[in-house]
């Protein structure tokens, strides 16, 4: 079984894969393919560079080139969870495969910003809401091309939305229902 997980800026996915890795998932991102692109082009990783270089490689590649680079590294384990998923052409190559459900995680715009002021991860990180919220549209896929970001889009094709709105015990129970929800508990 696959899971795959996307989540907007700071709503939990990350988390979510941990948490998954803790009930014996094997944990993977999309991002680590991106990142290791871009280190064997000589590109300085931040949130900026990932997404340009994100969009070039999707667009000279296919839009599902990451995924596809996923589903042919997951071999001999039973459970996988498998983040970062930012485009819909990711979320078609791995539904292709089977066995496979789409979480998407969400939290609302105030607490996400809150969240990432917390983690200060990026200097280049928006410091103000408005800041944020204008950050955010690149992401959500506003304005963008088919091949570029596309969150909304993929929320979309989620089987399940977890809102990650509360303290992490509780999104700790939203997941746990999950799994008994499709029986891998």
């Amino acid at each position: 079984m696959i899971i795959g997980v996307t989540g907007k800026i700071c709503a939990g996915h990350d988390t979510l894969g941990k948490i998954l890795e803790d009930n014996g998932f094997v944990r993977y991102s999309l991002s680590d393919d991106l990142r290791q692109f871009m280190k064997s082009e000589g590109i300085k990783v931040n949130r900026d560079n990932m997404r340009n270089f994100g969009d070039e490689l999707r667009k000279s590649r296919g839009s599902g080139i990451l995924a596809s680079l996923a589903v042919s590294r997951l071999n001999g384990h039973n459970h996988y969870v498998v983040e970062s998923f930012r485009n819909p052409y990711e979320v078609y190559e791995f539904r292709r495969r089977g066995n496979f459900y789409f979480i998407a995680v969400d939290a609302p715009a105030k607490i996400r910003f809150d969240r990432l002021l917390v983690r200060g991860r990026d200097v280049d990180e928006p410091k103000t809401f408005e800041e944020f919220i204008e950050w955010e549209k690149r992401d959500l896929g506003i304005g963008q091309p088919v091949y570029g970001l596309q969150q909304l889009e993929c929320f979309k094709l989620a089987d399940k939305v977890i809102v990650n709105d509360s303290i992490l015990e509780e999104f700790k129970n939203k997941i746990d229902l999950f799994l008994e929800e499709i029986k891998c508990k």
